[in-house]
């Protein structure tokens, strides 16, 4: 078993974790690797989420093994095996620790910023790695956890070696282990995308969970929605158990209150699927003609809104756009950050967005055009040519371009209901956000 990225780890481990919901519980992810799959755990626990900093200390001609480990407060844990089949001497673990130190201190202070650690005394704590070598970087962290009084250590990683896992027997009150291979490799051999953690990804994850934890999703209704400095009117509409939310983007002249939109949002309701309709301008925006052309600014705020929907939701987050708003859709999917498991455009305009935009979406496309809508359908084909991934130009016969012809209208809400519901199934290698299915 091998896992997209950690992301899809994190939420594979999640569900594994599912019992803890609704404890006394913190998630510490150990920096870098292992807090973008602790981000998802804690997500989907409703739980705060911190980092817990240690260091493994590597064979200095062979740094991926470890022949220790040390933590945050002093912690220092040794392989003896590691240190005697490697023949390395006193003065060589000095420099490597010493080095180390420096590192682990620094990434306390640019982590943390000067804030105190979430408090763990007394309470459950879930220590998330994205795999183990040696184990001697988790046996430091129980250590570290310990030490600081927690009534209960559950020590969760995809994918461990069974020799890392009996050296860690004891240090744990519970190890969660989803895949142990034989022959192991490394950690990164299980993981399609293993790219490396930045700091900036780390902090930027801390920063999403707050130092609260992971809110309740928002009710059902009149919403607001916060993108950057504005806050944008939205109607959420989430069916009981929805695997995901289909954010609206629509064109000049609509709203949130269209009634095409509304009706494609009824018929994705009843199918089971959540929708957010939202409007990306105010109504004294909309009165200057270039903010309804500004794709740049309509995909920030579309793609800060998906963020928000994500986080607060903790469910899969795909887009459906209508005229510019679908150029909207497509410049917020090429984010380097843009977790959305699929898109669909009705009578879109996707030749607004840059051709750098359309080649960078991964999520699959679905483009649903009228057969009459001529100019429309060839800017689309146009638009189609510049695209790398899944994606189909669906022509609905006789239809033009608001879809105002007897089952026209019909028509493009099935197929967008079943573009939806058939990529949940598969989702995109780009898309990794929500809850597992």
């Amino acid at each position: 078993m091998r896992y997209r990225d950690r992301k899809e780890a994190g939420r594979r481990l999640a569900r594994r974790l599912e019992y803890l919901r609704g404890q006394d519980v913190v998630v510490l992810g150990l920096p870098r690797g292992g807090v973008p799959v602790a981000h998802e755990v804690a997500h989907a626990l409703g739980a705060p989420l911190d980092v817990l900093v240690v260091r493994k200390l590597g064979v200095p001609w062979q740094p991926e093994l470890g022949f220790g480990a040390i933590g945050e407060g002093g912690v220092r844990v040794l392989n003896d095996d590691v240190i005697r089949e490697t023949g390395l001497e006193r003065d060589d673990l000095s420099v490597v620790e010493q080095a180390e130190r420096a590192e682990l201190d620094r990434r306390v202070r640019l982590y943390r910023g000067g804030r105190a650690p979430v408090p763990v005394a007394g309470r459950t704590v879930v220590i998330v790695d994205d795999g183990l070598a040696t184990g001697a970087t988790a046996e430091a962290a129980c250590r570290l956890v310990s030490g600081r009084h927690a009534a209960r250590i559950v020590l969760a990683v995809p994918v461990a070696p069974p020799a890392a896992l009996a050296r860690l027997r004891g240090a744990a009150d519970r190890t969660v282990v989803l895949h142990q291979p034989r022959p192991f490799g490394s950690v990164g051999v299980w993981y399609h995308d293993f790219t490396q953690v930045t700091d900036s990804e780390v902090t930027d994850l801390l920063a999403l969970s707050g130092a609260g934890g992971f809110a309740d999703p928002p009710g059902d209704g009149e919403i607001q929605v916060p993108a950057g400095r504005v806050r944008l009117p939205a109607r959420l509409s989430v069916p009981g158990a929805a695997p995901a939310v289909v954010a609206f983007a629509h064109g000049s002249g609509s709203s949130r209150h269209s009634p095409r939109n509304r009706y494609v949002a009824d018929t994705l309701n009843r199918a089971g699927l959540g929708t957010l309709l939202l409007d990306l301008l105010s109504a004294e925006e909309e009165e200057n003609r270039h903010n309804v052309f500004d794709i740049r600014m309509l995909a920030q705020r579309l793609h800060a809104a998906a963020l928000w929907l994500r986080r607060e939701t903790g469910l899969y987050v795909a887009y459906f756009g209508a005229s510019t708003g679908a150029a909207a859709a497509l410049e917020a999917a090429a984010a380097p950050d843009a977790d959305v498991v699929s898109i669909v455009s009705r009578g879109g305009r996707p030749d607004l967005a840059t051709p750098a935009a359309l080649a960078h979406v991964q999520a699959p496309t679905l483009l649903v055009v009228g057969s009459a809508d001529t100019r429309v359908l060839g800017l689309n084909r146009l638009a189609a040519d510049w695209m790398r991934c899944e994606h189909r130009i669906a022509v609905v016969p006789g239809a033009t371009h608001l879809f105002p012809e007897p089952g026209a209208l019909a028509m493009v809400a099935e197929l967008a209901c079943d573009w939806f519901t058939g990529h949940l199934a598969r989702p995109s290698a780009g898309a990794s956000s929500g809850r597992p299915l």
